[in-house]
């Protein structure tokens, strides 16, 4: 297991997750909308196909920070 880390705008959450499941399926089940903003694991940006791929896969062995960061428009 591992811990990852959800941010967004304000918003924190530490949650505990199987590292053969997909970034996707975690994103989803927690109802973490990630098409508002760019994706960045660990401060790097999320490649496509990514999603799709296990925290195993990517490299993660005990704790990472998935980010969204907010598109925003200027004023």
């Amino acid at each position: 297991m591992i811990q990852v880390t959800l941010l967004k705008n304000t918003k924190r959450e530490k949650i505990t997750v199987d590292p053969n499941r997909t970034i996707r399926e975690v994103l989803e089940e927690k109802e973490f909308d990630y098409s508002t903003g760019n994706l960045n694991l660990d401060g790097a940006a999320m490649n496509p196909g990514d999603l799709d791929k296990t925290f195993t896969a990517l490299g993660i062995k005990t704790h990472c920070f998935l980010v969204s960061i907010a598109k925003t428009e200027n004023a």
